[in-house]
């Protein structure tokens, strides 16, 4: 253990991993500075779902395609084991149809295409096939189960790229190159400071000129009753007017009135679907969307049912039942998909925005420590 670093990272979520590993790919000496005994927070409590389609256009869209990239080259290195590739999108109504046509013509809509019903049945044979008026799938995602595959990484990262990770070390205060820690001063050159939907504790002043809000989430893990495979995720038409890739298509306008006027309250309450499987068969399904100053300590019963009833409606699985409910929380911004402020050259206060960090953090990383290093980090990366 020493305490000089080239770069010392706050947070060992997902975006302060993705910096670790980007800098360390540099041959860089990393210190990882995380309070808790372990990942607890929203890089754990979400689907595993490295989503491309779907992302907002231009560069997070970029950014998620070069994050899935990433997650493949490491996966079986690091151990972690990918439970089923790409994404079924069912428009069950003409106006999302129209909105999935109109995507596939994006640069977005690269090497996606419309599939047949049966071609659907055969990947998700549970999925309600009437009234679906067609099918897009996604060949761009991969779906891990983010309990497992965050210790599973930042184990690796230690292992294989020599990146200290101290456990249980809450970092009080940054002056220039000392940063001064529970057990101790650290210090490093550079520092990327990774607080997910901490606000208060490092920058406050600086994360409030943002503007930042705290998105509580309501998820479900579902027992299917019976076998039934997923071969890819499974998203519905709420999820066509929700994420930004599809949200944004003018064409999606009249969707979204469509949903406003038959599905109301599932709207207000942030409701669409993604269902996941994981190894045992079981499905991870959500979500809501509450926006606030602080996490929402409550869940709502109501906000499980909307979810569910969606699931009822693309899913024939009558014999389900609900063997576990979490909350999950994240930084939302109406302006940004992710944030990198700078409060000093050689400091960086690094979040993603949107409840992304899975699907974007690795390229995320990339970009900070392109940032930090200059021209040195990209011809590195380039080399490489």
């Amino acid at each position: 253990m020493t305490d000089g670093y080239d770069l010392a990272v706050v947070g060992a979520g997902i975006v302060g991993l993705g910096v670790a590993l980007a800098a360390a790919r540099q041959g860089k000496r990393v210190v990882v500075l995380e309070r808790n005994p372990q990942a607890i927070g929203a890089s754990i409590r979400n689907f595993g779902f490295v989503t491309v389609s779907g992302q907002r256009a231009g560069d997070h869209w970029a950014r998620a395609m070069r994050s899935r990239d990433i997650w493949a080259e490491i996966v079986n290195e690091a151990g972690i084991a990918v439970h089923h590739r790409g994404l079924l999108m069912p428009a069950r109504r003409d106006e999302a149809a129209t909105v999935l046509e109109a995507f596939l013509k994006t640069p977005m809509g690269r090497d996606c295409r419309l599939i047949t019903h049966a071609e659907a049945a055969d990947m998700v044979p549970s999925l309600r096939i009437e009234p679906v008026q067609s099918i897009l799938y996604s060949p761009h995602e991969l779906r891990v189960e983010s309990a497992d595959a965050l210790p599973r990484l930042a184990a690796w990262l230690t292992h294989k790229h020599g990146v200290e990770i101290r456990w249980r070390t809450a970092v009080r205060a940054i002056d220039g190159h000392r940063i001064e820690t529970s057990r101790g001063p650290v210090h490093a050159d550079a520092v990327a400071v990774c607080p997910g939907d901490d606000f208060s504790t490092l920058y406050p002043e600086r994360i409030a000129a943002h503007n930042l809000r705290v998105c509580t989430l309501q998820m479900l893990r579902v027992a299917p009753g019976r076998t039934t495979p997923f071969r890819a995720a499974v998203m519905s038409d709420m999820s066509l007017a929700r994420y930004e890739g599809f949200a944004a298509l003018p064409e999606a306008d009249a969707l979204a009135k469509r949903l406003d006027s038959e599905q109301a309250e599932s709207r207000a309450a942030g409701v669409h679907l993604i269902a996941v499987q994981s190894a045992d068969g079981s499905l991870v399904v959500g979500d809501s969307h509450v926006y606030g100053d602080a996490q929402q300590p409550f869940a709502s019963e109501r906000f499980d049912q909307l979810i569910l009833d969606e699931f009822d409606r693309v899913f024939d699985l009558p014999e389900r039942t609900v063997s576990r409910r979490w909350i999950g929380t994240y930084a939302s911004s109406h302006e940004h998909t992710v944030l990198v402020d700078r409060p000093e050259d050689h400091i960086r206060i690094v979040l993603v925005t949107g409840g992304t960090g899975a699907s974007t953090g690795f390229a995320l990383g990339e970009q900070v420590i392109d940032d930090l290093y200059g021209s040195e980090s990209v011809m590195k990366r380039v080399a490489g």
